[in-house]
Formats: C-alpha cells, sequence, structure tokens
C-alpha cells in the first residue's frame, strides 16, 4: 500500500503545506501543474525534491482556478477540457525531463476529480485525452464500491487505473466522501486517521458517518500535505503501516 501525497500546491513566495518535510514519509508525490496552484519554479523545487528522495511524481492538474484552488467546477466544453488537462500534463512533464526524471502516473485535483467521479462524459474525456498524450501513465481514481464500472471504461481506452483511498476524509454510505462543507467530513485526530488507514489495508473497508461499513479497495492512501496533522500523519503512516502491510500481504497469499 503505497502513500500518496498533493504538494507542490503553493505560489510564488506563498508556501503551502510543508513538502520538505512530508516527502520523506511518502512514496508517491501528486505536484500541481500551475492551473489551481504553483507556478513553473515551485514546479521545479518540488519535482527535485521528489526526486532527492526517491518518490515517485504524478501530475496533480485541475481547472484554472488559482483563487478557489481548484475547488470550484468550471462548466467547459470537453474539447476544451481536454487542451486543458494535455497543457498540463506536458508542463510537467518538461520539466521531469529537464530533472532527469519522468512522470509515473496523474491524478487529476478538486473540483476536476469530483467531476470526473461524478460524469462518465468527463471521466471519458479525460480518459481520451491521456490515452492521446501517454497510455502509460496510470489515472488515479477514488476507490468506490462500484470500481468495476470505471475501470471497464478505462480498459477500453488502455489505460491503467490507480484506485485511492483517503485516510483523513470520512465516507458516506454510498462509499464517496464527505463534501467538504458538511460537519465530520475531515478527520482530525490522528489516532482515528491512522485506525482507517489500517482498516483500509487490513479489512479493505471504512465505517461511514452513519455507521455503516463500506467496502472499499484500493492501491493507494492519500494524505493531504495542507493538512494541519499533514507531518504527524506522514510519520504516523511510514511508521505503523509497514507491519500492517506485511501481515496483510501474508495472509492475502496464504489465502
Amino acid at each position: 500500500m503505497l502513500i500518496n501525497c498533493d504538494m507542490g500546491e503553493g505560489f510564488g513566495l506563498w508556501e503551502l503545506g510543508q513538502d520538505q518535510i512530508i516527502m520523506p514519509f511518502i512514496d508517491m508525490a501528486n505536484i500541481a501543474c500551475g492551473m489551481h496552484a504553483s507556478d513553473p519554479s515551485v514546479m521545479q523545487r518540488t519535482v527535485r525534491c521528489a526526486k532527492e528522495h526517491g518518490v515517485r511524481i504524478g501530475a496533480h492538474p485541475g481547472y484554472a482556478d488559482l483563487q478557489g484552488f481548484g475547488r470550484r467546477f468550471i462548466e467547459m466544453p470537453l474539447a476544451e477540457l481536454q487542451a486543458l488537462f494535455i497543457y498540463q500534463l506536458g508542463a510537467l512533464s518538461a520539466i521531469c525531463e529537464s530533472e532527469n526524471t519522468q512522470l509515473s502516473y496523474v491524478k487529476p485535483h478538486g473540483a476536476l476529480y469530483n467531476a470526473m467521479m461524478k460524469s462518465d462524459d468527463i471521466y471519458i474525456a479525460l480518459l481520451q485525452a491521456l490515452a492521446k498524450y501517454n497510455a502509460n501513465l496510470p489515472l488515479m481514481i477514488m476507490a468506490v464500491p462500484d470500481y468495476r464500472r470505471y475501470q471497464k471504461m478505462a480498459d477500453e481506452y488502455n489505460v491503467n487505473l490507480l484506485f485511492e483511498a483517503f485516510v483523513d476524509r470520512s465516507y458516506q454510505s454510498d462509499g464517496r466522501l464527505t463534501p467538504r462543507n458538511q460537519p465530520g467530513a475531515c478527520h482530525n485526530d490522528l489516532e482515528t486517521i491512522c485506525e482507517q488507514a489500517i482498516r483500509l489495508i487490513k479489512k479493505q473497508n471504512v465505517i461511514s458517518l452513519d455507521g455503516k461499513e463500506v467496502s472499499i479497495k484500493a492501491d493507494t492512501l492519500c494524505i493531504h500535505g495542507d493538512g494541519k496533522l499533514a507531518v504527524a500523519v506522514a510519520e504516523a503512516l511510514k511508521e505503523r503501516l509497514a507491519p500492517v502491510i506485511a501481515e496483510a500481504l501474508k495472509t492475502r497469499l496464504s489465502a
């Protein structure tokens, strides 16, 4: 089970999160591509930091919405969305190449991520764009109970998927995240976060806000680098999850 984190979301002299401190504790860095956050210099510094620590680099494209941090849905023709998507992948890929490294995957950001999971048209548009740009780059999407439906659509474009679950967000009974504008959407307790992470690995499920057990099969766990507990969460997960992952793997291999 790999840990991924949204990173490089500062802008100019303004910093968001503690990327340099968190980077040694994660496996995958989702680096902003200059539309919802970041700029060329921030992207370059974050790529260099990820490379230094042997962390996989993923593009984190979003809507062109610096003021709203990419958390506002923007209506646009699908062809324009595809162009915006490819533009961002190309920008980060160029910086990676200049630093003698490369992109490993793609994870849409914020409102674009949510739109992709709600609208098949948007999801398919991103699959088409990724297939045209580089079908070898996996697309990271939310691990939901009906994940097979998303996998089937991705297979039509020969795009691999990475399914992610969230350790610092609460879930609803349908297997989707609780909207940020609702009470209890984010976990603010380290033990709660670690317990959810361990449950996702050992039992492949979460307990929803209304107390239901919801099946969630994930390839990677996400932490948010701008959270108050981000550093503590990253350190705790690195320390606590290794034996849990080893035990879970042993159990599945012997099953």
